[in-house]
């Protein structure tokens, strides 16, 4: 839904949405501190003089190459300075990013292209370990159109291939392209500037619409909430094409000329040792990364006392573990809740008292108008008579989104008639307006921060030749919060079928590594509930009886 023009002049005037882009930003910080640090990542150094210029060249490659306006041209690449110059290339170009996962699976990739109708691709000369020649073939293979791919550097220097979307065998024959340059294409703070992929609210994957004005907004929150300038060092150890990642490792570093830390891969002991060396004083990471990295060797022995604020996202960090964190760093643990569509709801900040920072996730923020479907009010005493609610959240805010590319059904069933956006949570509202997180309305598992669609995981499975029927449910788990758990009932009762056996099955389909199981039950028949339908509560328990060890 677009944002009516005087709701939107009213958030410019509160401060909440920005009148420049990140490309405008870093013109500026180009030209005011062009030998300031703007990233780190695992293969350079990147000034702001060195960010400005490659987006330049990226932009200019790719309005010479032929991108209309407003095309999309979907973004392979893996975390580095590199892929927020070519995020923003993408907007001083007027077209629409694509942000793919780096770590997306053939199918994933080939789904997101068919979705938005992105023609263009720009990759790596080499992706995991595979020629980025070799990708664009297996996702061609996957019923994906592509018209051209596009090899790009980590200097921004680029070559161009022509593929032929049915044909076999081929590697792209080479392009040449004359670079053009036109300012008058570039994108606005409120226009649609990036997609990117999300399960949204009815299972299969969906492209959000992105603008750079609702990460602005999130990211004006957060600054104002840990006091963060341009003296600090943020490292985000999250996916750039999400939403925390962009707020995190794209909007943050530019409104603040602040200095941002990245590695195309996380690892605990590679994350705790960047943030020694360059002295990191603002982590971004999702719960798991966090509990992880407590279970690093190296925690403990490494120096991170230079960090102070840690943002988190995905899952609520259990209270335990983040007053260990807290202790063992000096730093303080902040979260938000949220979503990729709704953007923020709440978070805590530096000044919260332990029990708000550590028990809720923190009081609504300034901008969000709220109302809960299916409401109930509990009278409480809160030095005073008082109300919490409960109910299903649903907002409007600065950092609400426009809804789904193309997909007015499902759009449909993210908004309320009177237009509030709809997260899929239960959740609870004190009267001091402090949130807490009841229990999720839609059938997701929650991995590590990312959310997984249990019936995309249920079809894939489903294909197996041996499978007659896949139910797909979250398995608690202490590190990631929950892993994927997969009972099946097989189409020969007599035969037999091993958690490897479906894993390399859905490899080789090119399933992305997300919707793989790492537990496996194989029962005679599915467990029903009165309704016919799958007895999940039954399987879930069963999964608890078997104790299974996960395998990834």
């Amino acid at each position: 839904m677009k944002t009516d023009p005087a709701v939107a002049e009213d958030y410019r005037r509160q401060g909440w949405w920005s009148t420049r882009t990140v490309g405008e930003l870093v013109r500026g910080l180009a030209g005011t501190r062009p030998d300031a640090i703007a990233y780190v990542d695992d293969h350079r150094r990147w000034s702001w003089r060195d960010y400005d210029a490659t987006a330049d060249r990226i932009a200019a490659f790719l309005t010479g190459l032929g991108v209309g306006p407003g095309e999309r041209v979907a973004v392979h690449l893996p975390d580095g300075g590199l892929l927020h110059a070519t995020y923003t290339a993408c907007e001083r170009a007027g077209v629409i990013a694509v942000g793919v996962p780096a770590r997306a699976g053939d199918k994933e990739v080939a789904q997101l292209l068919v979705r938005t109708g992105a023609r263009v691709i720009l990759m790596p000369p080499e992706l995991r370990g595979r020629p980025g020649r070799e990708v664009v073939a297996a996702v061609l293979a996957q019923q994906a159109e592509l018209d051209v791919a596009v090899e790009v550097q980590v200097d921004g220097h680029a070559q161009a291939y022509r593929w032929s979307t049915g044909r076999t065998g081929q590697q792209g024959e080479p392009v040449e392209v004359v670079p053009e340059t036109d300012p008058a294409r570039a994108l606005g703070p409120e226009d649609v500037w990036l997609l990117n992929s999300t399960s949204g609210t009815t299972g299969l994957p969906k492209a959000v619409m992105q603008t750079q004005n609702r990460w602005f907004y999130l990211a004006r929150a957060a600054a104002d909430g840990a006091r963060v300038t341009g003296e600090d060092v943020v490292l985000s150890a999250i996916p750039g094409p999400y939403g925390f990642g962009l707020w995190t490792a794209h909007m943050l570093p530019a409104m603040l000329g602040a200095r941002c830390c990245l590695t195309e891969r996380f690892s605990p002991d590679d994350t705790l040792r960047m943030i020694e060396r360059e002295r990191v004083t603002v982590l971004a990471c999702v719960t798991t990364q966090l509990v992880m990295m407590m279970r690093s060797p190296l925690f403990g022995l490494l120096d991170l006392s230079s960090l102070r604020a840690v943002f988190t996202g995905g899952e609520r960090v259990p209270t335990e573990k983040a007053d260990l964190w807290e202790r063992s760093t000096g730093s303080t643990v902040l979260q938000f809740y949220g979503s990729n569509e709704a953007g923020p709801f709440s978070c805590t900040r530096l000044d919260d008292d332990r029990d708000t920072r550590l028990t809720t996730a923190g009081r609504v923020l300034d901008g969000v108008v709220w109302q809960l479907l299916d409401r109930t009010d509990e009278e409480v005493e809160v030095g005073g008579s008082g109300v919490i609610a409960r109910g299903q959240a649903t907002l409007k805010s600065p950092g609400a989104h426009g809804g789904y590319w193309e997909d007015p059904a499902a759009n449909q069933e993210l908004y309320t008639d009177d237009g509030f956006l709809v997260l899929p949570d239960v959740v609870t509202i004190d009267p001091d307006d402090r949130v807490c997180v009841v229990g999720r309305k839609s059938d997701f598992i929650i991995r590590g921060g990312k959310n997984i669609s249990a019936s995309v995981v249920e079809e894939e499975v489903t294909a197996h030749p041996a499978v007659h029927l896949a139910v797909a449910v979250a398995v608690p788990d202490e590190t990631f919060g929950e892993r994927v758990g997969v009972a099946v009932a097989l189409e020969d009762a007599a035969s037999s079928l091993t958690l490897d056996q479906v894993v390399r099955f859905l490899r080789d389909r090119g399933v992305s590594m997300e919707y793989l199981p790492e537990h496996l039950l194989v029962l005679e028949e599915i467990p029903m509930s009165l309704g016919a339908k799958a007895d999940k509560r039954r399987i879930k328990t069963l999964f608890e009886e078997a104790q299974p060890h996960a395998a990834r």
